[in-house]
């Protein structure tokens, strides 16, 4: 039960990391501190896409999940919603390269934002 909740709570983490270095530019636009923890996460999704890497989380996940006595994602609000937009099906390197595209996209265009409102501040 115990390895099954830390899982779970690994996955919303992961879900949560992926979602700060997609977006976490834009809380950057409102505190400036958050641009110190942003980019060094931006850098390190954007590399785990361009490289092919698995990210180490993904490996944890699964040992927690087999030591649950799980041999997948068969159940559970997290199963069926979350794991999904982490894991998509035929997640391919194309599609690997095209997510780190949009990351290094979009954060490009905040900071271009960000640095903007620096020069005008």
């Amino acid at each position: 039960m115990i390895a099954k909740v830390a899982a779970d709570v690994l996955v919303l983490a992961h879900l949560g990391f992926i979602l700060f270095v997609i977006c976490g530019g834009f809380l950057a636009l409102r505190w400036r501190w958050i641009v110190w923890l942003h980019l060094p996460c931006a850098a390190w999704g954007a590399l785990i896409e361009f490289a092919g890497w698995i990210c180490p989380l993904t490996p944890l996940e699964n040992r927690l999940r087999i030591a649950a006595g799980s041999s997948g994602y068969e159940s559970g609000f997290i199963d069926h919603y979350v794991m999904p937009l982490i894991y998509p099906a035929g997640l391919d390197r194309g599609i690997q390269i095209g997510l780190g595209v949009i990351v290094v996209s979009v954060n490009l265009v905040v900071y271009g934002v960000f640095l903007q409102g620096r020069k005008r501040g």
